[in-house]
């Protein structure tokens, strides 16, 4: 597992650290983003839709819960959710929103730590603090996503971003 802490100076660049994660990000995977209100988790999962190849306009899924993103064929790729007004898990299962980790799309998941007994072990976390511009990042890549990891890294360095390791 690798465990990385890095700071975003702008929204564009959490937007690119999305992007870099979206074009290592395959169908089945699954991104939590957890945070404050104003950290960039949305900014983020703009950024990750473009690194996906989806053009669509984000914007936080707050009252609907879930967002799907097509691709240039109509087809569902992204499925973002906020799970802030949900109490428990209980009503992710009850309203049959796990259904979407066995869809062909990728899940990015805001506010996930109200469902965290029905997240896969096999995911990218990222914690995200502050606002504004500045927000402190830290994200976890799970076994499965070594090497994606290596690749969003050597993408952001070139961009500028540090990176602070905090554990294997």
């Amino acid at each position: 597992m690798a465990v990385w802490k890095t700071i975003s100076t702008s929204v564009e660049m959490t937007e690119k650290l999305g992007e870099a994660i979206g074009k290592a990000v395959s169908s089945g995977d699954v991104i939590t983003l957890d945070g404050d209100l104003g950290a960039g988790k949305t900014a983020f999962t703009r950024g990750l839709a473009r690194g996906m190849g989806l053009y669509s306009r984000v914007t936080s899924p707050t009252f609907t819960i879930v967002n799907e993103y097509n691709d240039k064929n109509g087809i569902p790729r992204l499925f973002h959710f906020d799970t802030y007004r949900l109490n428990s898990c209980d009503d992710f299962y009850d309203a049959g929103l796990d259904e979407y980790f066995e869809r062909d799309g990728v899940c990015a998941i805001e506010w996930s730590s109200v469902i965290k007994e029905a997240l896969p072990a096999e995911r990218i976390a990222l914690s995200i603090s502050g606002n504004g511009n500045e927000r402190e990042i830290t994200v976890t890549f799970s076994p499965r996503f070594e090497d994606a990891e290596k690749k969003v890294r050597e993408t952001m360095e070139k961009e500028g971003m540090r990176f602070e390791d905090l554990g294997m």
